[in-house]
């Protein structure tokens, strides 16, 4: 994609702050909390982390989509992120193992994205500011409609998204003549996570986010596991 035939995008802020970028390529308008991420690599598992469902994500890396994606480098199901805003969007990527460019993924899950925008300035705002609920979109020319709809967006603050990202039933994880056996509570678990409890031994029963405790007591466990997730800690 030629950089001069780009839409122009933006993103909004809650308090009427407004900063300014170009679309990667896929039209529409995307609401959640902005948060940033200052991973270096690992974008994929960063957008497909359970934990920052809903989100607006700010990656701090200069360059995202150099290296494509890889169907085996998901923490998930799918994309989590609600919508991108990055710096340099790489349209091309150069990398032996990759399964496919980071575009043709996001227009796959229809995900808005945003490049070119000034990130560093974005992050010091959000540092600065706090976090708050943002817009993205390529419907530039209707900042008032944008204001009305970010106004809508439920606030963060006692927000349960568990459900949202757990499991629906049980599932097992693991070599099962491990000699270890833990029960894990899914709020938002990583793939990577499982993985590595298996390496180290272990055999493992995922439960879902309103398991109770006596659910995970039958699975006569050598330990417990509570993952972390998104939205509100409260609830």
């Amino acid at each position: 994609m030629k950089y001069q035939t780009r839409k122009k995008a933006l993103i909004l802020l809650a308090d009427g702050t407004i900063f300014y970028g170009k679309s990667v390529g896929i039209d529409g308008t995307a609401t959640g909390e902005i948060c940033f991420n200052t991973g270096m690599t690992g974008y994929q598992e960063i957008f497909t982390d359970p934990s920052y469902f809903g989100q607006l994500m700010v990656t701090t890396n200069a360059h995202i989509g150099n290296y494509g994606v890889n169907d085996l480098e998901v923490e998930s199901d799918g994309i989590k992120i609600a919508g991108l805003v990055c710096r340099n969007f790489s349209f091309t990527h150069s990398r032996v193992d990759s399964d496919g460019n980071l575009l043709d993924w996001f227009q796959k899950h229809n995900l808005v994205a945003i490049s070119d925008v000034d990130t560093r300035a974005l992050v010091s705002y959000i540092r600065d500011n706090g976090a708050m609920n943002a817009i993205i979109s390529t419907n530039v020319d209707d900042i008032q409609g944008l204001k009305n709809q970010l106004a809508n967006v439920p606030s963060m603050q006692g927000l349960e998204l568990a459900s949202k990202v757990s499991t629906k039933e049980p599932y097992y994880f693991g070599d099962e003549n491990a000699d270890i056996k833990i029960s894990a509570l899914d709020i938002g678990i990583k793939k990577n996570i499982l993985r590595n409890l298996a390496k180290r031994g272990a055999y493992i029963k995922v439960f879902p986010y309103n398991a109770t405790f006596q659910d995970l007591a039958s699975f006569n466990p050598d330990g417990y596991f509570i993952s972390n997730g998104p939205g509100d800690p409260e609830p």
